[in-house]
């Protein structure tokens, strides 16, 4: 399967969904979009102010499984996402938020789990990319991806003027998938890595134990091999745009460590930790269950320190 930007149409399509809102006395848009891909649509919702020239654009890209384009899915409210954006629009900063392909509204962008590969999101993000750049009103388009999206985003970051890593692995994704077996017994660790260190080297695993079917199912292999090739620290270290690293010393998913891999991979970067912040940008003091319980509750505010040092960064 193809995965190359020319497979896409570089046409952005603007519907008749528009809708007046207002955030702090500022009055904004938010436009219905859509890319069009050789497999489908991908849609998102470009949001301005109701009169602007020249302003910034920020290209926002979710973390992984079923999450839209606001931070959510069926099981986890938390409006994350959508919480950043309406901090930016009140700083002048346009935001462009999309259901990656297979998730929400662009879930017919997927036809099959054994077609997709990690590159068509990375191309996905390059012709969005591309489209706001063409669009003269936005005056540099920055790129921010969260969790999964980090990754994602800084492959495709080449032709964005800045980019903006929250919550980001600091390494390759089965080693990361081994620490996180790491807790479970032996026997599963030795029927995985072996399995982890063949898709790693680009090679199909054939004979899979029935207790690890639902990891290594034949389907989801070949998007594994092309998830794995990739290492964060590698892919940072390529960029020569302004990087801004972020992440929230209270995530349970994602460590402070994984922030200073990719900074030190990058010296040029700037790194800030927000204390007390979790994978879903909300500010926690208790334990892991007051933590978790943050993923459900979509009127907790975000953090003000991930909000200002983010929109610091892409207006200086």
């Amino acid at each position: 399967m193809k995965t190359t930007l020319t497979l896409l149409i570089l046409t952005l399509f603007i519907t008749l969904s528009v809708s007046a809102k207002n955030y702090n006395d500022t009055t904004v848009i938010e436009k219905k979009v859509s890319l069009q891909t050789s497999t489908g649509e991908i849609f998102g919702t470009l949001t301005t102010p109701e009169k602007f020239t020249r302003i910034p654009v920020a290209l926002f890209i979710a973390g992984s499984g079923p999450t839209d384009r606001d931070g959510n899915n069926s099981s986890m409210q938390n409006n994350s996402l959508k919480m950043l954006s309406t901090a930016l629009l009140k700083k002048g900063i346009a935001t462009l938020r999309y259901d990656k392909r297979g998730i929400a509204e662009s879930k017919a962008a997927i036809k099959s789990e054994a077609d997709v590969r990690f590159d068509n999101y990375v191309d996905d993000v390059k012709a969005w990319v591309e489209m706001l750049k063409q669009d003269k009103r936005f005056s540099k388009v920055i790129i921010i991806g969260h969790s999964e999206g980090s990754l994602i985003g800084m492959i495709a970051a080449a032709k964005a003027d800045k980019f903006v890593s929250i919550a980001g692995a600091g390494q390759s994704a089965e080693k990361i998938i081994k620490i996180q077996l790491s807790t479970q017994p032996k026997i599963v660790q030795d029927l995985a890595f072996p399995m982890l260190d063949s898709l790693k080297n680009g090679f199909l695993v054939k004979k899979v134990d029935p207790m690890l079917a639902s990891l290594f199912r034949p389907s989801v292999q070949p998007y594994m091999i092309s998830w794995f090739k990739y290492d964060p620290q590698i892919e940072i270290a390529k960029l020569t745009i302004p990087v801004l690293i972020m992440q929230g010393t209270a995530d349970i998913q994602v460590a402070v460590d994984d922030a200073k891999r990719l900074a030190a991979a990058d010296p040029k970067a700037q790194m800030v930790l927000v204390e007390n912040m979790n994978h879903i940008f909300k500010i926690v003091t208790g334990d892991r269950t007051a933590n978790v319980a943050t993923y459900t509750n979509p009127t907790l505010p975000i953090a003000d320190k991930l909000v200002t040092s983010i929109i610091e960064f892409i207006l200086k």
